[in-house]
């Protein structure tokens, strides 16, 4: 049977994950790439401590419990095969034929071509923008790592950790976030700082080796009052110490607070889906659908709206805020729908198997 907690947390998440980039454009901590604030100490901007440190690891978690499910039912060569061309591919190939469309407006929002010179070779300028459009496919990236990286653990493991992990109690559960603290210490990049694979190694494996067992949930459905409690006390906590500095750097995402709100929040939306959202209806088969094209193409709508808003009208904050995220949700949806069906675009740019034309699997 289907696990459909999975594809209403996954959707979940990605709608936050869109309203969290509405907020991004506009926020006044980190200004990078973006408009920037209308005003000082923009409430909205709370938005984003509350969702910022468990969105992604959460993402991790899912697609490693899905990865799971998959080996289950197809051999590791169908595994990979099939996360190179659903991962790897947009996230090369696809960047050289539509990336740069969205690589050309980041590099708008971030004033690049005035600080480019103007003789630069027209073909390093179109890699460049290339480059620059990777944008979310980070995510696909990081997440073909750890796919490959998985094959090669259970190449030596051969199911016994997998098998010692199938009914492990709450408190062995919640001290796993002990391991998350750690890995999120190490393996992050630098300058580009959404490329943590330590921390999103971790929940990947996490959600392959840990949740994708019925028991280990029915732990988390048990506890999820507790679970939610932690998560909102946590979360006050790390939003009121935090307010006003930039979240995405390391000093804060991987503090102690940081990490902590991050687990508990995960661990309360897997319950919650577990145990109130397994079951399926007409809005949530339709956004199963449609999360990945979401995910993939919100961005472009999202910048280029926000992008030409600034630049020729004069409206309230609240209209900008409306037309950006109304534009992101129903321009990613269109776009996936004319993409999915063209020949070769649907392969490079979604993912879309050449055999397979209905095989769009979520990530």
């Amino acid at each position: 049977m289907r696990k459909y907690y999975l594809d209403n947390i996954r959707y979940f998440t990605i709608i936050n994950v869109v309203l969290f980039h509405v907020i991004y454009m506009y926020n006044g901590q980190s200004i990078y790439g973006v408009l920037g604030p209308f005003y000082k100490n923009q409430i909205q901007d709370l938005f984003q401590y509350i969702v910022y440190p468990w969105i992604m690891v959460l993402l991790f978690i899912i697609s490693g419990i899905s990865s799971k499910y998959y080996l289950d039912k197809y051999n590791k060569s169908n595994y990979i095969h099939d996360r190179t061309i659903k991962l790897l591919v947009p996230s090369t190939i696809g960047l050289l034929v539509f990336g740069w469309v969205q690589g050309y407006y980041n590099m708008l929002l971030s004033e690049a071509f005035i600080k480019i010179p103007s003789n630069i070779n027209k073909l390093l300028l179109f890699l460049i923008m290339c480059i620059s459009g990777t944008g979310v496919l980070w995510f696909n990236q990081v997440l073909w790592i750890n796919s490959i990286i998985l094959i090669l653990i259970n190449k030596f493991e051969k199911n016994k950790l997998l098998n010692f992990c199938e009914n492990i109690n709450f408190m062995i559960i919640l001290s796993l976030g002990f391991g998350l603290y750690l890995s999120a210490q190490i393996l992050n990049t630098p300058i580009i700082v959404v490329y943590r694979f330590g921390i999103y190694g971790f929940s990947f494996l996490l959600g392959y080796f840990v949740f994708s067992h019925e028991n280990n949930l029915k732990h988390l459905e048990s506890n999820y009052i507790f679970l939610i409690c932690m998560s909102i006390i946590l979360g006050t906590l790390f939003t009121y110490k935090y307010y006003g500095e930039n979240y995405a750097l390391k000093e804060v995402f991987s503090s102690t607070l940081s990490v902590s709100y991050s687990w508990f929040a995960s661990l309360s939306i897997l319950a919650i889906g577990k145990l109130f959202f397994d079951k399926e209806y007409k809005f949530t088969k339709f956004m199963k659908e449609k999360s990945y094209g979401i995910y993939i193409f919100h961005y472009l709508f999202l910048s280029s709206t926000a992008y030409y808003l600034h630049k020729y009208t004069h409206l309230v904050p609240l209209f900008h805020y409306l037309l950006v995220g109304c534009s992101s949700f129903i321009g990613s949806i269109l776009l996936f729908q004319i993409m999915s069906k063209i020949p070769f675009i649907n392969w490079c740019v979604l993912g879309i198997s050449k055999n397979k034309n209905k095989n769009i699997k979520n990530i």
